[in-house]
């Protein structure tokens, strides 16, 4: 039914210079936007948002009781991400007690909903006082049972959290909406079946039949008048397919795609929306490619549908030439799709892969306001393209809304703006006091067991210091600086780079070992040269006259090599470590056609290999250096060390270059 084209690149590498992908950027913005206005604009919003706080379990009244910075806050985080997680009661018991041990929740609120904040401080307080290593009676934990004291500990967290997911099932969450619109007539809903990427088929298939019922039931047996105006879903691909990643291609296409094609229908003929949420970096190019493949085959069976769409993550360096992307893939099938820009919310988890995987760069802004400028120049190519995209805008930053209103009104382009559940709720009620533009809100939708990791999620996207929504909270931020302009791009990346991990600086410090990124084309393309072109002999079996020989030339060699100062062994150590480095393709060929070992796998043996070379050259040049020792009577002492002489090391089967070269 589908059948995978042959890889290519659409996009420009993510490992661009970060100054001068935003130097783009805002050329692209010139003269489009007038910041000073916008700001203008959203200066009430901000100051009747703290003149009338948002309901205590908001996001933003939430940040203000128990700041992630604070030991409260990071208490509660770290509890309500590991608990669900833990399989035992007693090491449940024994985490509550670690992480509320921590924190100091018995003292009263400061902020606007004293009461409020203080019923809950003083229910987390008490839940402190049935755990071990307190004050309160051991017999209680005894007579209430283990699972009880959990229970009870996080009681507080849970109904904290069950503010940001809209209901349980589809059908409860749907009833909530329409108790909303009571309030906000014309609000819209994006729902969200809560749920990480699926880790096995029954997962994936679980996830399915969750987003098929949720579609019958939003479609209710109707035919919406048009999907801008109605109601949709959001699915994750990761969630349907538990391979999805470039290196199973042809499995996504054969597998995924059939399942995907599955919403879609009843979508399209319910005229309801779809959006394919988005993924972490290493599967964009992999998404569009499926996202053209369902465009194509969307275009001769609803070519009048215009409730496919995507979103876009802002964070991104590629973020502005995914936009004219899809706007192409629009235009080449006639189809016309809707939009959603977004920050981003896996900014830490893209950071860490790529200076673990030692990548040339990072594939996102390492400035948050840098994330900003990227947002703002996406925004007006959405909105160039409303031709072919209908723009949705998801943001709680009331600068940001202010600006897109600003550019709206320079065209007749139609969009609309977009919160999450639970959060931004006070910036859109003044919002919506006046603008016309309509509002959907993301709305997750599910059980306890999946709400306290997407909370999580939330609180660390909007919980760091320079968010927005943490600012908003802070009367100690002033509304000018809430509001200043983003526009004023760094001199340089907020990072070093992932080759300066262990304090590389060029000179000094230790490279961390250059790694490659298999999910870019470009990169990818040298190794699997080396593999076609990689050639096994077979190897004579060295005869004991041989193995003689060897030992003989080995043990001459041994005292010049011993007296070489220690600076220049370790110097050959760092050449060799260049060298592996600079051979990796080649080092990757023969892995793969001696040791049948996986692309992924090679990559890493080798940058093993040349992390030992790296790391023992430091080592040897402090610990092998001549030492001073004591000298209680007034003598001289110094400690020389020598090598040992000639030893044989077995390569193992396994890892046949890293751990060979480890123990050489």
């Amino acid at each position: 039914m589908f059948t995978a084209p042959p890889p290519a690149a659409r996009l420009p590498t993510p490992y661009r210079n970060e100054i001068e992908v935003l130097a783009a950027l805002l050329a692209r913005l010139a003269a489009a936007l007038d910041w000073n206005a916008a700001a203008t604009l959203a200066r009430p919003w901000v100051q009747a948002v703290r003149d009338k706080p948002a309901p205590f379990w908001a996001m933003e009244s939430l940040l203000r009781e128990y700041p992630i910075s604070s030991a409260e806050g990071l208490a509660l985080m770290r509890l309500a991400e590991a608990l669900l997680r833990v399989p035992d009661a007693e090491t449940a018991i024994a985490l509550t007690a670690d992480q509320l041990g921590k924190a100091e929740f018995d003292s009263a609120s400061g902020g606007p909903h004293r009461m409020l904040a203080s019923l809950s401080a003083s229910a987390i307080a008490l839940s402190k006082k049935f755990l071990p290593e307190s004050d309160g009676e051991a017999g209680l934990l005894k007579r209430l049972g283990a699972q009880t004291v959990v229970a009870a500990t996080v009681r507080a967290i849970q109904l904290l959290g069950r503010q940001f997911v809209l209901g349980r099932s589809i059908q409860e969450a749907m009833d909530e909406a329409a108790s909303a619109r009571k309030a906000q007539a014309g609000l819209r809903f994006s729902y969200d079946m809560l749920g990480e990427g699926a880790r096995t088929e029954a997962d994936a298939l679980r996830y399915l039949a969750s987003y098929g019922n949720a579609i019958e039931a939003i479609a209710g047996g109707r035919v919406a008048a048009g999907p801008e105006s109605a109601d949709g879903i959001s699915i994750k691909l990761s969630a349907l397919f538990s391979r999805y990643e470039d290196a199973q291609r042809e499995r996504v296409f054969a597998e995924l795609l059939p399942r995907v094609w599955q919403l879609i229908e009843p979508a399209a003929r319910a005229n309801i929306n779809l959006t394919i949420d988005a993924e972490e970096c290493d599967r964009l190019e992999l998404s569009l490619d499926v996202f053209e493949a369902l465009a194509a085959r969307l275009a001769r069976s609803f070519p009048q549908w215009r409730g496919f769409g995507l979103a876009v993550q802002s964070y991104q360096t590629r973020a502005l030439h995914l936009v004219d992307e899809v706007a192409r893939i629009a235009r080449t099938h006639g189809l016309r799709f809707m939009v959603r820009l977004v920050k981003g919310a896996y900014w830490d988890g893209e950071i860490k892969r790529a200076q673990e995987l030692g990548l040339a760069g990072y594939p996102v802004f390492t400035h948050k306001h840098h994330t900003d400028i990227s947002y703002l120049a996406c925004a007006r190519a959405l909105i160039g393209h409303n031709d072919v995209i209908y723009p949705q805008f998801a943001t709680h930053n009331a600068g940001t809304i202010a600006a897109i209103l600003q550019m709206g009104d320079k065209s007749d382009a139609k969009f609309e703006l977009q919160r999450l559940h639970g959060m931004g709720e006070g910036i859109y009620r003044e919002v919506m006091s006046n603008a016309t533009v309509p509002v959907r809100v993301y709305a997750p939708v599910g059980e306890h067991r999946d709400l306290l990791a997407y909370l999580v999620r939330r609180l660390l996207e909007n919980g760091a210091n320079s968010s927005f929504v943490h600012q908003l909270a802070d009367d100690a931020v002033d509304v000018d600086a809430l509001l200043a302009s983003p526009l004023k791009p760094a001199n340089t990346a907020a990072l070093p780079p992932p080759v300066a991990l262990y304090g590389w600086n060029g000179r000094t410090g230790r490279a961390n070992s250059r790694g490659v990124d298999l999910a870019c084309l470009a990169e990818r393309e040298p190794l699997e040269r080396a593999i076609d072109a990689t050639r096994i002999d077979t190897v004579r079996e060295a005869a004991s006259a041989d193995v003689s020989a060897a030992m003989a030339q080995l043990r001459a060699a041994f005292p010049a090599w011993n007296a070489t100062p220690l600076a220049q062994r370790a110097a050959v150590l760092r050449r060799a470590a260049d060298a592996l480095e600079a051979r990796m393709a080649e080092f990757c060929g023969l892995l793969v056609k001696e040791a049948h070992k996986t692309l992924g796998d090679c990559v890493a043996e080798v940058r093993e290999a040349v992390d030992f070379c790296r790391y023992y050259a430091d080592q040897a040049e402090t610990r092998l250096a001549v030492q001073s020792l004591p000298g209680p009577t007034g003598e001289s002492n110094e400690l020389h060390l020598h090598g040992r002489g000639v030893f044989v090391c077995i390569s193992p089967w396994n890892f046949p270059l890293a751990i060979f070269t480890g123990q050489v």
